[in-house]
Order: structure tokens, then sequence, then C-alpha cells
């Protein structure tokens, strides 16, 4: 599966574009800030249906313009996928797929996979959970739909919970009975997720394992543990435990809104004790490991975005991802970096099949290669 094209009309800073992609490496290539990134981002909106970076979609579109368009043409397999997705200001995105409307986006996640990797990630460690449930999220909706269909439910069914302990409160009456009803609804939800996140994790850690190994030559001990208040028992015995600590914080306290993923290296916190080529190399390879993982499930590689890495690698760590391009076991890849020189001089070095866009605020100055 490869990207053949990209469309690109009052994306952000860009205000049109066009380009014609190798099946293999593509560059972006230019200073900071002249629409680089907006490029993997449109990239990432015809996969995910939504930015890697801003998740409100009017914000979005070029400033003083009444609409974005970003449209691209995939190869997979023999079938060949136009791609388009549009919205005029104060209106609701439009996603089609060979000319036809989606009726659901979740329909749509899963058909065109890409991982990024992006100096954003440094979210994954620093934040707080919700961006780490939200990473194994994005994976498994990549090749499971059943677990975006049932993740979603559960969410529905929590704001409808919380919004009743809240109303409960206003208005000093408590009443138990419907909050049964509530919580048989979404303890199953909660414990079918809960489950398919440690089936997940059981399969992905070894392979994160691997990859950071590699990195750091086996150098340092990592470890990445699944925490979950589920392992206590099933959701539903939780909230039961619970109904009084709820009513008292007026939201629901027990759940699988409340996973998270924890980071250690030698047994210690990775955010605290990490040194910044730690924190990089474990970023690199959960994102490495996403790939692989997704290939594997999918039977074929998901697009790789490599946004502004490079110059905040070592030489190490930047021959193996190369090493492995040349392998051809990351599949397409598009880069961004900010010399015009240093990515395409080493590409051809290693003889490597690429293109290369000299990009100047939100155009294609040069073709380079």
């Amino acid at each position: 599966m490869h990207l053949k094209s990209l469309s690109l009309i009052n994306f952000k800073n860009i205000s049109e574009a066009e380009f014609e992609f190798s099946a293999d490496v593509n560059c972006f290539l230019g200073l900071n800030g002249e629409g680089k990134t907006n490029i993997l981002d449109g990239i990432h909106y015809l996969s995910l249906t939504k930015s890697y970076f801003n998740h409100r979609d009017n914000q979005n579109i070029k400033f003083e313009e009444p609409f974005f368009v970003v449209q691209g043409v995939f190869q997979k397999d023999e079938d060949e996928l136009n791609i388009y997705c549009g919205m005029k200001a104060g209106e609701k995105k439009t996603f089609k797929k060979n000319k036809k409307n989606y009726t659901k986006l979740a329909d749509h996640v899963g058909l065109l996979p890409v991982v990024m990797i992006s100096p954003n990630d440094t979210s994954l460690i620093l934040d707080g959970s919700e961006v780490r449930r939200k990473f194994i999220d994005s994976i498994i909706s990549q090749f499971d739909k059943e677990y975006l269909q049932k993740l979603m439910a559960y969410n529905k069914v929590l704001q409808q919970r919380n919004a009743l302990l809240k109303q409960f409160a206003e208005r000093g009456a408590f009443q138990e009975d419907m909050l049964e009803v509530m919580d048989m609804q979404i303890g199953p939800l909660g414990d079918w997720v809960h489950t398919r996140r440690q089936e997940f994790l059981d399969e992905f850690i070894p392979v994160f394992n691997q990859f950071y190994g590699d990195l750091s030559n086996g150098k340092e001990e990592v470890s990445l543990v699944y925490q979950s208040q589920l392992t206590e028992g099933s959701l539903e015995s939780l909230l039961v435990a619970n109904r009084m600590k709820d009513r008292s914080a007026n939201y629901t306290t027990q759940g699988i809104h409340k996973d998270d993923l924890v980071f250690t290296i030698k047994d210690h916190p990775l955010k605290k004790f990490g040194s910044q080529g730690q924190q990089k190399s474990y970023l690199i390879a959960l994102k490495l490991a996403t790939h692989a993982y997704t290939k594997e499930k999918k039977g074929f590689a998901p697009i790789l975005l490599l946004d502004d890495i490079f110059d905040k690698l070592d030489d190490t760590r930047i021959d193996y991802l190369l090493g492995m391009i040349k392998e051809g076991k990351l599949g397409q890849t598009f880069i961004t970096d900010t010399s015009t020189e240093k990515v395409p001089s080493i590409l051809k070095r290693l003889d490597i099949n690429f293109n290369a866009f000299e990009i100047e605020n939100g155009a294609i100055k040069n073709q380079l290669a």
C-alpha cells in the first residue's frame, strides 16, 4: 500500500499544493514554519480522519479562508482508492472514498494505516494518562472494528453516568436504582475493552522490548506495564463497591477510562530518571513496534511519517532507521528535515529511491529529486 498523490487546498498554511510521490521515500525539506509538517498532517488526515496535532477540525482551515480540502490517491494491492476530506467553516467535514460519502468515519479507520514519529511524541511520557490510552486505542482500532465500537459505546454510557451523578448532586436526591441499570450496561463494555487491551499488550510489549534493545544496544533494562483498576475485579463489582465514592465525587471514579501505561527504565519512572537520549529511544521503539505490529496484523506496511527527527537523533539511531528503510521493512516513508542536503545525501549514499521537495511558505519551491 502506498500514497501516489496528494492535493491540499487551504489546509493550515498551505493555499494550494499538489504532489506525486515515490512508493519508497519522500522528503519535504526547508526551514521551520514553512509547512512541511502540515503536509504530513494532511496524509495523517486521509488515514485516520483527523489531524495528528489539532483535533478541532475548523482550526485546520487556512486563516481567512472558508474551507479546506485534502485529497489523495492510494494504491492498495490492485485497487486505486481516491480519498477526499473537505470541510466548510461552521459545518461538519465530509469524508469520501471513491466519491462515496462515509456515513460513519469509524468505517474508514484502519483501511489505510499510518504511523507518525514526531517531536510531539514526548507527550506520551510527559502528559497525563489520557494520551497513553489514546495511543493504545489508536493502534487496536486500526485492525479491530469491534474494539472501536465497544470503546465508543463505553464512552457514551460513561458520559451519561457522569451526567446522572452530577444531576443527583444538583437535586440533592440519590437514586441508586438508576445507577444500577446504567452499571449493568457499562460493566460488560468495560470488561471487554480491558481484556482486549491486555491481550494486545501481551503481544505488543515483546515487540517493543526488541526494538528498544536494538536502539540501545541492550545497555538498559526498560519496561512497559499496563495499569488498570479492572485487574482487581469486574467493572460492575468495582462500581458497586465505589458507589458512595462516586456519589461524593459526582463522577465515575472506576473504569477503563482510568487505565494507564507505566514507562520505566531500570525500575524507575522514565519521566523522571530517563535521559533525553533514553526517552528518545523509548519513543522511537514504541512507534517502530506500532509499525511492525500493525504490519503483521494487516499484512502490509503502514505508511511511516518521520517529522523533523533526524536533527534530534544521534548517528547510531539515524543509521538504524535508514537501515530499516533500505531493507524495505518500513514501507513508504515520508521525512521532513530543515536541511535541503543532509537527508538526500544519506539516501543517495545508501542507494535508496526517493523524491525530495523544498517547501517554502506552504508551497513547493523546488523539486530536488
